[in-house]
């Protein structure tokens, strides 16, 4: 099956078959024609007329915003609250030693479910019990509930 119409392959043939020169023989060897009132337009111009329209303005962001990727809130068992537990009295009683430590917490995200784990490393100024914070130099106060891991060398006597 011909992908030309029959009527236009029957034209075609009848033409090549007759000996007759193109329509637009007269034509197509002519310079292309320069208007005197409108100067030619610039090359990044004219491309620029042909550049897809975007209709959708912000899909993209959209798109990306959904893809990213966030972590679920891991629940720490019953053992890990305790030891978490006690290094946070241990951490309270020695607070005038401004120790170094780090903290792992997790940080929930604004935008969608779940949120992303960081650590933060510092000498702890101030626990405040009644707000349930921990605040370490060069930081914003850490909530207690936020906070997954304690570490440093400070612990050691503890273990």
């Amino acid at each position: 099956m011909s992908l030309i119409p029959e009527r236009k392959r029957k034209e075609r043939a009848m033409f090549n078959q007759s000996n007759q020169k193109s329509p637009y023989e007269d034509i197509i060897h002519l310079p292309h024609p320069t208007s005197q009132k409108h100067p030619r337009m610039e090359r990044a111009a004219r491309a620029a007329q042909f550049m897809p329209f975007r209709a959708l303005t912000g899909y993209e962001d959209a798109v990306a915003e959904t893809a990213r990727l966030t972590d679920r809130r891991i629940e720490l068992e019953e053992e890990e609250k305790e030891v978490l537990d006690r290094k946070l009295r241990y951490l309270e009683a020695r607070i005038g030693e401004h120790p170094n430590i780090r903290i792992t917490r997790f940080v929930p995200d604004e935008r969608k479910e779940g949120g992303s784990y960081q650590s933060l490393a510092g000498a702890v100024r101030k626990i405040d019990i009644y707000k349930r914070v921990i605040v370490i130099e060069d930081y914003d106060p850490v909530p207690v509930d936020d906070i997954c891991q304690l570490d440093g060398a400070f612990f050691a006597a503890l273990e």
